[in-house]
């Protein structure tokens, strides 16, 4: 038997002898409902009769039958991968609690796999994994260069079980009552219309960025994580170029494809700075491919730059008790903001940045700066510090003393789009999590 470690992964080529491979799952301290989800090549339940639970016990070819659990498990899933058709590319393996909890009561559990009477591999899993989840994604079990292997997860979902219907491409619905049991997901699945759908409709540009950003999102642990996201742009004089050879358009609809994985609403607000600060209407599905062209045009660039206005704005407009002003207390919200602050060059406002970059670290609001010149921000410490900066102040900003938390990020680029999509989004991912970690035990997210 072969023990599971979270990520860790098993080939399954002939390890199944009868052809049949069971999938046990066990828990003890909460009552909890397990389902098995066939999933397209895109991660999505794209024929609904593939969600198997004790109220649809079969899939229409056989492949996945679920059966009372024996040997201590509490479920169990039968598998003859054999007769899945070709379009069910993987099985997820899911458990949401059934009633009230929270995955941190959890005593312990595990899933399991067996086949010809001996067990193959075991992942163990307990409450000190998770914190206020209510549902969790135990093993996936995928196709690989034409045979199937298993992959150990745990991955929590804050959100329950509709976390789980959103992560698997179903919408839910706001008006009906909150699903509690796997038969109400498989109605919930009947969705309107998804995310998705919007964005192959309306900007169809964006879809190989959405699905970019899910993967570096999953890397981190942050698939079902929800948050508000801001896109603050330089218009100072200096930034024409990038903006006439739409550099910056491009990077902006990168942008809003993140968005679009971390809320439903296909959108992100927008603040522009240089001497004044504008707030334009929010960048959309519906209007991204011209937006940031049309918001020039309304507020064409302008002299000087001044980080700390922009970031009172910004501040004021999702914290408004305060009006963008002195904080010294935590206060809490139920979503994060994730800001991406875009800039060529210094501010002439430093001492008010300071200010407002201490405050707002009693805020749920995450500041990731992007400095577009040479910069300096290197793995290696040494070789960083035989290059010059042009960007010494965001460099401050990065480790500034007198937070309540480190609430800010900062790297440079020579150009918007150095990066590839891949290698942006794992930058935008660099330390976002560990700042939601430390939000939550200071309580600023509910």
């Amino acid at each position: 038997m072969e023990t599971l470690s979270k990520g860790q992964r098993l080939p399954l080529a002939n390890l199944v002898p009868d052809g049949v491979l069971q999938v046990g799952v066990a828990a003890q301290g909460l009552a909890l409902d397990v389902a098995c989800f066939g999933l397209d090549a895109a991660a999505k339940l794209s024929d609904e009769r593939y969600m198997t639970f004790f109220n649809q016990p079969r899939t229409p070819c056989g492949g996945v039958e679920a059966r009372a659990g024996g040997g201590g498990d509490m479920a169990e899933f039968a598998l003859q991968l054999a007769r899945l058709p070709a379009g069910i590319d993987r099985l997820v393996v899911t458990a949401s609690i059934d009633g009230g909890g929270v995955m941190s009561q959890l005593q312990s559990g595990h899933v399991r796999l067996q086949a010809g009477g001996r067990e193959l591999a075991r992942f163990a899993f307990a409450g000190s994994d998770f914190a206020q989840e209510k549902a969790v994604m135990l093993a996936e079990i995928y196709r690989k260069d034409g045979g199937w292997r298993c992959m150990a997860v745990g991955q929590g979902f804050n959100g329950g079980l509709d976390a789980l219907v959103r992560h698997f491409g179903g919408e839910v619905d706001q008006a009906a009552p909150a699903a509690a049991t796997p038969a109400a997901a498989s109605a919930v699945m009947q969705a309107k219309i998804n995310l998705e759908k919007r964005v192959e409709r309306e900007a169809p540009q964006l879809v190989s960025l959405v699905k970019q950003a899910g993967v570096s999102l999953q890397k981190v642990g942050l698939s079902e994580h929800r948050a508000k996201v801001c896109l603050c742009l330089d218009i100072s004089g200096s930034m024409g170029r990038l903006y006439k050879e739409g550099l910056v358009q491009r990077f902006a609809e990168r942008i809003l494809a993140l968005g679009c994985k971390f809320d439903d609403d296909g959108e992100i607000d927008v603040f522009l700075f240089g001497k004044n600060v504008h707030h334009p209407a929010p960048m959309a599905l519906s209007n991204c491919n011209t937006y940031v062209g049309q918001a020039i045009t309304r507020h064409p660039l302008e002299g000087d730059t001044r980080y700390g206005a922009a970031m009172q704005a910004i501040r004021a407009f999702y914290f408004p008790d305060k009006a963008g002003g002195e904080r010294t207390r935590p206060v809490a919200a139920e979503l994060p903001v994730y800001v991406m602050f875009v800039t060529d060059g210094g501010t002439s406002d430093q001492a008010t940045t300071e200010k407002q970059l201490r405050w707002a670290s009693n805020e749920p609001i995450f500041w990731q700066f992007m400095g577009i010149g040479k910069g300096r921000k290197s793995k290696s410490k040494f070789l960083a510090a035989f290059a010059d900066s042009d960007f010494p102040f965001l460099e401050k900003l990065d480790e500034l003393q007198g937070r309540l938390v480190d609430n800010a990020n900062y790297f440079s680029v020579s150009s918007p789009d150095e990066h590839s999509d891949a290698e942006l989004y794992d930058l935008l991912m660099t330390e976002y999590p560990g700042w939601l970690k430390l939000a939550r035990g200071q309580g600023l997210l509910r």
